[in-house]
């Protein structure tokens, strides 16, 4: 009798070990099978999860717009005083809704694609219509010095400028800032040029690229790395590593991103690569998210900085290299004077800041931030936000920019693109991927826990009962 129950007592906890080290032997036989399935499905190649999200996003993506009215026209035009400004917004749009056009699996383990480029206005989501009048700077004569640094051709500008009665500022719809309109100073201009300009002038029915991206067939940790764009691995922008094109296009990452990583991407809207650091978790959707905000020392001054050296480009607007929080972007813009920062002038040194009135920079509001799962490297939720200005320069040949005392950087609008993965998508990683992760998890805690219980109660009560025998 004594035999059969310490028999049994033994056999209880050698399952319970048993059952612990089946548990503890799952950990890496578990995480080798979630290894396998996640680089099988998130390489970008027909079939895979990967790929159906990658050819048209998995949600809807909205760019909103605040756009800066300026509350004292007449004292800036006739005195030169700073700039009052008001934002104006949400005017909002859905983007990014067409699927890349152009695909083609490439024979070295890349696919190369175009992104359309459409936009169209969500009137329930924005505070007005397209057709609000705002004042805002005008775009083609602020420009105009920066282009045509002649003073013999300043003189003819000047000419055209008054024939057409524009001046610094205009008064223009919303639509029109955004994506164009007919010039009256343009228009009179006696050579072949295109009259229509306006901030994101030409976009609907465009596209950017080409980009050729990496598979992952054959290196899961180079998947949707950027390869080249429009067929060059540099932009001919910047001088030295700057002019890299860098990381992926940020809606995806290789899978397996870790807290400590630096994610890396290229964002043509402000003609660089870019980065993101880990600040902490996001539950979305049922989704554990890691959250990476673009930091401060991305857009710090070379002078803080060494790192952003090829970045400056002025050194006389950016007082020797030692102002911080605007992008220089002329290069890419054809030689026109604009300057990307983030909105409100976030992390911006003071001197810009205080150069206009009625910005109050918002790290919350206004930082821009990537929510990445983790194991397979998706971005599920995003929010990218920048700011676009002009530099307004003082050019005593032109009288509608005679009374600008001194260069300074002039807000036009920033903007929101942002976007979270959808119900039915979130439903469908849950059930694919992370519920499958999870469970296998409560699997291997519960098998190490149970059987460590067993184990540790059968032995004791073994060994209690060997000591009532001995006794």
């Amino acid at each position: 009798m004594v035999c059969n129950r310490n028999c049994g007592l033994l056999t209880g906890a050698i399952i319970g070990a048993v059952l612990a080290i089946f548990g503890g032997v799952l950990i890496p036989v578990g995480d080798n099978l979630i290894g396998k399935a996640i680089k099988k499905e998130a390489v970008i190649a027909n079939g895979t999860i990967a790929f159906e999200n990658w050819l048209v996003p998995g949600s809807s993506v909205y760019r909103q717009f605040w756009v800066f009215h300026v509350l004292n026209p007449s004292e800036v035009l006739d005195l030169g005083a700073r700039p009052k400004l008001e934002q104006r917004g949400p005017y909002t749009y859905r983007v990014r809704y067409l699927p890349k056009e152009n695909v083609t699996e490439n024979s070295d383990g890349t696919i190369s694609y175009m992104l359309p480029n459409v936009a169209r206005f969500e009137p329930d989501m924005s505070v007005g219509t397209e057709n609000d009048t705002i004042t805002c700077l005008n775009l083609a004569v602020v420009a105009a010095p920066a282009l045509y640094t002649n003073t013999f051709i300043q003189l003819l500008l000047n000419t055209w400028i008054k024939a057409s009665k524009s001046s610094m500022l205009q008064n223009r719809t919303v639509k029109e800032l955004l994506w164009g309109y007919k010039d009256p100073f343009l228009n009179k201009v006696p050579f072949p040029l295109d009259p229509v300009l306006g901030v994101f002038y030409p976009y609907n029915g465009t596209s950017d690229g080409l980009y050729n991206v990496y598979t992952g067939t054959e290196d899961i940790k180079k998947t949707a790395i950027i390869e080249s764009y429009k067929s060059k691995r540099n932009l001919s922008y910047w001088e030295g590593y700057c002019d890299l094109v860098n990381g992926t296009d940020g809606a995806s990452f290789p899978p397996f991103v870790k807290k400590d990583q630096t994610l890396r991407f290229f964002s043509s809207d402000i003609c660089r690569s870019i980065y993101g650091v880990f600040q902490g978790k996001q539950d979305v959707k049922g989704i554990t998210l890691y959250r990476f905000t673009v930091p401060r020392e991305a857009f710090a001054s070379p002078a803080e900085v060494r790192d952003n050296y090829c970045f400056c480009t002025d050194e006389v607007i950016s007082k020797n290299c030692t102002v911080a929080g605007v992008l220089d972007i002329s290069a890419c813009k054809g030689g026109r004077p604009v300057y990307i920062s983030l909105p409100h002038f976030l992390h911006a040194s003071d001197s810009v800041l205080h150069d206009v009135e009625g910005l109050s920079p918002n790290e919350k509001e206004h930082e821009t931030f990537l929510d990445v799962e983790p194991i397979t490297g998706f971005t599920l939720q995003f929010a990218k936000r920048l700011q676009v200005n002009l530099l307004v320069k003082p050019a005593p040949k032109i009288e509608a920019l005679s009374k600008v005392k001194k260069p300074y950087i002039f807000p036009l609008l920033w903007l929101n693109e942002s976007a979270v993965i959808g119900d039915a998508k979130a439903e469908m990683f849950r059930s694919k991927v992370t519920g499958r992760v999870q469970l296998l998890s409560v699997v291997q805690m519960v098998l190490i826990i149970a059987g460590s219980v067993l184990f540790v109660a059968f032995m004791g009560s073994y060994f209690i009962c060997r000591s009532k025998k001995l006794k």
